[in-house]
């Protein structure tokens, strides 16, 4: 089964065209990728053959041999005589594509030296002048400041890639140059140390072009198409889109598959079963392993079979003694009770045995695997989160090897989190280690792999003996689906397994990976993460100046600080490396030689800028910074977040809206950008401009000299303040759990004209349900419920119970929220008394009334010394004689006794009340305006 883009190319290509390219295409299905490169198209294409529609070009006219290249491309491409030269020369470039990646991320080793393919002879012929050649290259890679890796392995094949899909004739004479583009493109994203906004943007506008053609082309395209946009997505954290299109592609599969519990044992003296977490999958029919096998030309007696033996690479066993090797399942799916409220199993998966599954489709393998690292981006990592993601990684690995790189890349998968467990820790990392020495051993060739130029060959060496060539994967079976796996590349691969290395103490490890990678970076940043910022500083120093006092940089002592004059050219790497500098030291010169290094286009230099003086309280400074930094990169949601606040401080609340209203279209989920959105918008002038419910458009236009900023702002009064609520109601939606968000969603809904009384009645309540078990009647916002009652009262005229609205809810809240939590709050027992006495509960009105006055006078001080507090008295005191005044004679009129009096004895209840206070107070405020008023009341009782 042929790359789907391979399939596309064949589909549309004229008749004629395809006959005259068929025997390129056939090549590049059949991983022929040096007879292509070596092809007469191929050889006229780099020099090597007299032509005369390109002897006019000589690689010397220009600065760098892929602009060479792609005037070559322009010459040939100029005769439209040859239809068919588009799709040749298509077929070359995506060759070179594939071996690039067949050479550095999956291999086997490439059978050619692509030096002496792609380069003049005087050019492959001299050492200096090949290193020369390819560090231009590397430097035509960079983009927006971020270098590619300085060893990258012939990188002449993925330039030439580029500028094959780049050139304006094949992208319009050839349908899937776009998609080949794109992932070019992606491929070069992926070898920066950071992501380019610049290439981000790029990808982006192709993905966009090609979604409509591919869905035009068919199902099993798109299918491919989605899982290759989902891995893009995930790389560039946009896990939300991945999700998507993963949930697509599974449905255009119609592929099954559900995380669940069964019971069962995990370890060896388990006594119990408990439930363990399991993923049941099922590929199609139509779409599994037998139409797998069926489109190979598989025998009948090789369809029986539901698992193949295809070779895979070395798995290694747990051999705890405590951890069984896989769970040990005594449910079936079948058996298993589904919870409350949950999604039953699907048919096909209830038949299912967890502990012996059949082989999944290579496509639904890849969905699983990107499904699982779409949670470990997601989530946060903790071991909730890995104990979610490993059950993915192992049923790819359980089902048995559909595809080597599949494989490998579950393998992958299950060793990053594996090395978070102490009972697997180590199995992780010996995994990880097999699985650098496979990659080592397959991409390993005669090529030169240093700086100097020499051929390092320690890497190629193993602890796990080379699997034999019978035993190993095809070049096109490696590569088959190496879009949707977007597998790392090997010094990728070996820097995580030094990353693995520090975190379990391998210092010393991690440090010769780094040294033999060459990644100085890493390795100053290894040291400094061990507290060792003296020896950072001198790796870092070493690559951006020569020697103290201009000494040799190769004899120098154990002493040297490199002290001497600027290397120039500075490497390719400088403004991330003056930025290393600038973390050691706390440095705003060495970032602003990181800015200035790389032609002001490396955005991470003025964000560490804009962070030191947002620390220090400069945020005139800070907001200026991050200004700069999202002039380059306007997707860095971290630096709008940063602006905004620092523009919050600086009182320009406009800005500050338009800041977090970015940080909100980068990330919905982003709870503080919208609860800061919020409190901007409460700060500003009215503001005209879409709802900010996911879909407001506040962004910059271009030639503003405000950093992005318009001030022309304008609208209705309230609208702000609506704007605000709906920003606060997304935040507590987020942050479901923050009673400070549901505080100011109560605080704004009530001062809106008219107040949102429902979401009054809301947040209320959540504030409640978190603080109430330990604030109690302090989490009640008396103010704004008495402000609620009040316009209860006033609108309506009598208590409906039957009635559902607003009235409803607030008498429920009041019943079942309010009353039980309200100890000594005389205010709150009065709110109380005066809705029952609304609802015709004269009865409960008194009894209210009651606790109310029993809440003031149970307060200590007001007997002795404190005349508020006795004046507080005084007016409850009063206040409860008139309620029983007014409410005792009333009829009952609800619960025992009802049609009698609410209080008989009421009179004998006020004077004991009046007694009781006026006894306790005599002594200090007798003959005070507060007693004499008691006396009068005393005597109207009489």
């Amino acid at each position: 089964m042929a790359d789907a883009l391979i399939t596309w190319l064949r589909q549309s290509l004229p008749t004629e065209v395809a006959d005259l390219t068929e025997p390129y295409i056939a090549r590049l299905e059949r991983g022929e990728y040096q007879e292509l490169l070596q092809s007469n198209d191929a050889n006229a294409l780099f020099g090597r053959e007299e032509d005369p529609e390109t002897k006019h070009g000589k690689l010397e006219d220009f600065p760098a041999w892929s602009d060479f290249i792609f005037h070559q491309l322009s010459l040939q491409l100029a005769d439209r005589s040859s239809p068919g030269k588009q799709a040749i020369l298509f077929c070359i470039g995506y060759a070179a594509l594939l071996a690039f990646l067949q050479s550095n991320v999956t291999g086997p080793p490439l059978p050619f030296s692509s030096v002496k393919i792609l380069f003049p002879d005087d050019v492959s012929g001299s050492s200096e002048r090949t290193k020369a050649t390819r560090n231009a290259l590397l430097a035509s890679l960079s983009v927006d400041g971020i270098a590619a890796y300085k060893l990258t392995p012939n990188v002449e094949l993925l330039c030439l890639a580029d500028a094959v899909m780049t050139n304006p004739a094949v992208l319009k004479g050839v349908e899937v140059a776009r998609w080949a583009k794109m992932r070019v493109a992606f491929v070069q994203q992926r070898l920066l140390s950071e992501v380019s906004s610049t290439l981000q943007n790029v990808i982006y506008d192709d993905l966009a072009l090609l979604e409509d053609e591919v869905a035009r082309i068919g199902e099993a395209t798109e299918v491919e198409f989605l899982l290759e946009r989902a891995t893009i997505h995930i790389h560039h954290g946009l896990d939300k889109f991945a999700r998507a299109d993963l949930e697509s592609a599974k449905e255009k599969r119609r592929f099954e598959y559900a995380l669940t519990g069964l019971l069962g044992k995990r370890t060896k003296f388990q006594q119990n079963d408990i439930s363990q977490l399991v993923v049941l999958a099922k590929s199609a029919e139509d779409g599994g392993i037998a139409s797998e096998k069926r489109a190979n030309g598989a025998t009948e007696s090789e369809m029986a079979t539901t698992k193949t033996t295809a070779p895979g690479p070395a798995k290694l066993d747990l051999n705890d003694d405590t951890l069984l090797e896989s769970i040990s399942f005594s449910e079936t799916p079948a058996d298993s009770t589904t919870a409350e409220g949950a999604a039953p199993l699907p048919t096909s998966l209830q038949a299912l045995d967890a502990a012996n599954q059949p082989q999944l489709n290579a496509l639904d393998s890849t969905l699983l695997l990107s499904f699982a690292s779409s949670i470990t981006n997601t989530s946060p990592s903790d071991g909730l989160t890995r104990e979610e993601t490993l059950p993915y990684a192992t049923r790819v690995l359980d089902g048995g090897s559909s595809n080597w790189q599949i494989y490998t890349q579950a393998l992958l998968v299950r060793s990053r989190i594996e090395g978070h467990r102490s009972r697997t820790v180590e199995r992780g990392l010996l995994q990880l280690q097999a699985l650098v020495d496979q990659v080592i051993a397959d991409t390993a060739s005669t090529e030169p792999t240093s700086s100097d130029g020499s051929i390092d060959t320690s890497a190629t060496t193993s602890f796990l003996p080379r699997p034999k060539e019978s035993e190993s994967a095809t070049v096109t079976e490696r590569l088959r689906y190496i879009f949707q796996l977007a597998s790392p590349t090997r010094w990728d691969l070996e820097a995580e397994l030094a990353s693995r290395w520090v975190s379990m103490g391998g210092l010393r490890s991690a440090l010769e990976i780094y040294e033999r990678l060459e990644m100085w970076a890493e390795a100053a940043l290894c040291w400094a993460a061990t507290e060792r910022e003296d020896k950072a500083r001198i790796i870092v120093r070493r690559q951006l100046y020569h020697a103290t006092n201009s000494a040799s940089d190769t004899e120098v002592s154990d002493e040297e600080t490199w002290e001497g004059p600027e290397r120039s050219p500075p490497p390719l790497d400088a403004p991330r490396l003056y930025c290393i500098m600038g973390d050691i030291d706390s440095s705003v010169p060495m970032y602003e030689k990181a800015w200035t290094v790389s032609n002001q286009r490396y955005a991470r230099a003025q964000r560490s800028i804009g962070r030191l003086y947002f620390s220090a309280k400069d945020y005139v400074k800070a907001a200026k910074a991050y200004s700069e930094s999202l002039r380059v990169n306007q997707l860095n949601h971290a630096s709008w977040f940063a602006l905004g606040c620092a523009l919050l401080e600086l009182d320009e609340f406009e800005r500050a809206v338009r800041a977090f209203s970015r940080c909100v279209q980068l990330d919905d989920t982003d709870a503080e950008a919208w609860s800061n959105l919020a409190a901007a918008l409460l700060k500003v002038e009215p503001v005209a401009g879409d709802d900010l419910d996911g879909t407001a458009t506040t962004g910059a236009k271009e030639g503003e000299d405000d950093e992005f900023f318009a001030s022309d702002l304008k609208g209705d009064p309230q609208r702000n303040r609506q704007d605000a609520l709906k920003a606060l109601k997304r935040a507590a939606t987020l942050k479901h759990d923050s009673y400070r968000i549901w505080e100011n969603v109560l605080i704004v809904a009530a001062s809106l004209s008219p107040p949102e009384y429902v979401s009054i009645l809301s947040a209320q309540k959540r504030i409640i349900d978190i603080r109430g078990p330990t604030d109690g009647e302090r989490c009640i916002d008396k103010e704004i419920l008495e402000l609620l009652a009040q316009h209860i009262i006033s609108t309506t005229d009598h208590y409906d119970p039957s009635r559902p609205g607003v009235v409803r809810m607030f008498v429920k809240f009041m019943d079942e929220n309010v009353v039980p939590l309200i100890t000594g709050s005389a205010d709150l027992w009065q709110l109380v008394g005066k809705l029952a006495l609304w609802r015709r509960k004269p009865s409960s009105a008194l009894e209210a009334e009651e606790k109310a006055w029993r809440a003031v006078t149970s307060q200590p001080g007001w007997e002795t010394g404190n005349e508020s507090k006795w004046n507080d008295v005084v007016e409850a005191t009063v206040r409860l004689c008139d309620s029983y005044e007014s409410l005792g004679p009333q009829e009952r009129t609800e619960g025992m006794g009802a049609g009698e009096a609410v209080a008989k004895d009421w009179k004998f209840k006020a004077r004991s009340a009046v007694r009781g206070v006026m006894g306790k107070a005599k002594s200090t405020w007798e003959d005070t305006e507060g007693w004499n008023r008691l006396q009068g009341v005393a005597q109207g009782l009489k």
